[in-house]
Formats: structure tokens, sequence, C-alpha cells
């Protein structure tokens, strides 16, 4: 078996291409169903963020769960593979640990040292739990992925600061206006982007904040928590007319606002500006609706832009966290060794043993006329035999383990001996 990830992420993918992969959490039930449905793929966890859409995957067949994984993305964005190819990422075996680990240590987010990572990330493994997707090595594989993201944050100082895209956000809006306080800001989803916007504004000294859902008493509830006004979708142009600021954070995968809705809004605000910052992937705000009179259109390419700015201090922790992944990426690799080599050892080291034993069983009564040393002697000469048949075998497991040849040569081993399969 081999371990891959195969995806695409912010670094390298334009928006309006990453936005066609991501997959809302109502969504990922039917992804990984998809993903399994066939004989190539043995384990599968998705990871879709605002930054990323990754499969991570143990394959059966290499080859074949490579093309099985990339069918799924161009059935799930409509692009044709050479659309998205130049953009797509690959990694194995070792290496999939490595990023999965800068992933949740918050080196790979466009927030450098972001906590909302480890919380999607142990959203995913969650999903692939419940869904039996995720076998022995992904479950791992995971587990310790959200081991080092928590040691990252709690040995450095990656995650002082700005530490999110939901508080980029509001600093963004603040930066570009010069000040929330005072302002009237509309939040527009109350996921756990949402939530955290929304508690950003209460500490930026916002006077008035407005919360918008497509299911209006999820908008209620968290309007009762912060002291902010509920808002019904159909009752979101109204809302809009007022405000200063719109932040949106929804799950849709269509726009929730197009340019012909924010061109009747803008005529009804009579020359009054507004701010519009959609942290939405897929966008929930039409890009053309950039050209609307008196609309300032920010993305999260803009966002990523300024967080850009502000990193210097950061900087000093990126190669402190580099050297815990490193650490945490060996800890991982050794343990995976350790998993794959014990198994078929101690299989192996049975299977000889029953031989010996059914073997003596034969001779056992031409063994009885022999003294009680002399049969303590016969005893210890087959243990000795087959110790030293198993030598070789045995150390040459353990220098291969936690590489692609050990693999090859433990599976080798359990065709050949026809050794028990691991659970």
């Amino acid at each position: 078996m081999s371990l891959v990830v195969v995806g695409l992420h912010h670094r390298t993918t334009p928006i309006e291409v990453l936005e066609r992969m991501t997959i809302p959490p109502a969504g990922l039930t039917k992804a990984l169903a998809q993903v399994r449905s066939g004989d190539d793929i043995a384990e599968a966890i998705i990871v879709s963020t605002c930054n990323r859409t990754e499969i991570y995957a143990v394959c059966e067949t290499f080859h074949g769960a490579l093309g099985q994984l990339h069918r799924f993305l161009a059935d799930r964005s409509g692009l044709p593979i050479e659309r998205f190819a130049p953009h797509l990422f690959t990694a194995y075996d070792d290496a999939v640990a490595r990023h999965l680990f800068t992933v949740s240590s918050g080196l790979d987010s466009a927030v450098v040292g972001e906590t909302e990572v480890l919380g999607q990330l142990r959203a995913a493994f969650e999903v692939a739990q419940a869904q039996q997707t995720s076998g022995p090595h992904l479950s791992s594989l995971f587990r310790h992925a959200l081991e080092a993201g928590k040691r990252a944050r709690t040995e450095t100082a990656i995650s002082r600061g700005t530490a999110s895209v939901s508080q980029a956000a509001v600093e963004l809006a603040g930066a570009r206006l010069g000040t929330l306080v005072g302002r009237s800001v509309l939040v527009l989803g109350t996921g756990d982007i949402g939530v955290s916007m929304a508690t950003s504004l209460q500490l930026a000294g916002v006077a008035d904040v407005l919360v918008a859902n497509r299911t209006r008493q999820k908008a209620a509830t968290l309007a009762r928590r912060i002291g902010a006004t509920a808002v019904a979708l159909h009752e979101l142009p109204a809302a809009l007319e007022r405000v200063d600021v719109l932040l949106t954070a929804t799950s849709s995968e269509t726009a929730i606002l197009g340019r012909d809705d924010l061109e009747a809004v803008m005529t009804a605000r009579q020359g009054r500006p507004l701010l519009v910052v959609d942290t939405g992937l897929p966008r929930d705000v039409e890009p053309s609706a950039a050209s609307v009179e008196g609309v300032t259109l920010l993305d999260l390419d803009a966002i990523r832009a300024f967080v850009e700015l502000g990193l210097e201090g950061r900087r000093r922790e990126i190669d402190h966290v580099r050297e815990i992944v490193g650490e945490e990426v060996e800890r991982y690799t050794a343990g995976a060794a350790a998993r794959l080599v014990a198994p078929v050892l101690v299989s192996m080291r049975e299977k000889f043993e029953d031989v010996r034993i059914t073997e003596l069983a034969h001779f056992d009564a031409r063994l009885a006329a022999l003294a009680p040393a002399d049969r303590e002697l016969v005893e210890q000469l087959t243990k000795r035999l087959v110790a030293k048949m198993l030598h070789t075998p045995t150390v040459r497991l353990k220098e291969a383990a936690g590489t692609t040849r050990g693999t090859r040569m433990a599976d080798a081993l359990r065709l050949l001996l026809d050794l028990d399969q691991p659970e």
C-alpha cells in the first residue's frame, strides 16, 4: 500500500479554480463515498477549506488510485483535467506526513499560524471516521498531525496577533475605513468563520452588528450571544442599505449576492459607499459586483495580501516551527515503521514456531526414549535453527521499515509465507 495526498491550495491555484473544487461540509459524506467507490483506494480523508481541497488516501494500486482521484476532481469541478493539472500537487509516503504537519502547524495557511485550520482538520477526520473511510493508517496520521499543530502553537509564538482569516477580514475592513469604531457591520454566515468575525467585531468597538443566515434560527442564536440583531435572508437587501460593511462567510456553493443585487442596494443608499469583504469559497458575492459604483469588493486574495504585510514578526518563528514539524515527522515515521514491521515479524515468528512444534510432535514417540537432558538439547537446537533462519529477513525488514521498499518486502513476506493479514 502507498500513502498519497492529491490536491490544490491557495499558493498555486487561482481562486476561480479553487472555488470550483471546494466541498462544503454537507457534501463531504457523498464525496468520500465517491472517492472510496473503487478498488484502488483503501482509506480516504478529504480536507476542503477556503485555502485548499486535498484528498489523503491509502492506495491499493498506486496509478489506479491517482487516476481515480484526478477523475473525482474533474467531476467535482466540472473542469477538464488539463485545466487544473498545472496547479495540482501530489506527495507520497513520508512527504504526505511532512505536508500535513506543515498544514496543521499553520505554515501553509494564508494567515501564517492561523488556529482555524486545526478545527478544520479535526472536522474532516471526524467525518471520515463516521463514514468509516479512515482506517488505521490515516487515523494514525491525522491524530499525529493534530498533536504536531498543537505543539507548534504551544512552543512558539506563531499564532500570536492575527491568527485566523476571520480576524484578518475584520482587521482589513478596519484598515480600509480607518476604524470600525462606531460603524455598522453585517455578517453573512454563522459557521465557524462567521461566529469568529462577529466576535472580533465586538472587540473592535463596532456600534451595530447584524447577523444574517439562510437559517434564521442560527442567526438569532448568534445574535443573542453577542448582542447583535438577527436578519432573515429575505431582509438582506434592506439591511445592506443601512450598514457600512458586509462581511461574508457562508458555505453556499453559489453566490448569495450578484451584481444586480448590489446595484439595487447602491441605488437605495444614494451614493453612500459600501465595503464588502468576502471570505467565502466559493465566493459569496459575484466578482462582477466590484464594478458597481460605490462598492469596494475584497476577496480572499485581498485578505492574503493584507496579512502578508504584517507577517514580519511571525517570520522569526517559522524556522522554529519547521524544526518542530521535522521532529514530529521523524517521530511519526518511526512509529509508522514499527506499526508496519511488528505485526509481520510477530506473525512470521509464530508461523515458524508452529512448524517447529508440529514437526517435533511427529517424532514425539521416538524422542520419548531420550533422556531429559537430550530432549532439552533437541528443543534448543530446533529453536536456534528457527532463530538463525529468521535473523536475516528480520534485520532486512527492520532496516527498510517506513519506506516503500519496506512495504513491498512486508507484503511479499505475507504472500510467500501465507501470514495473517494485519487488522
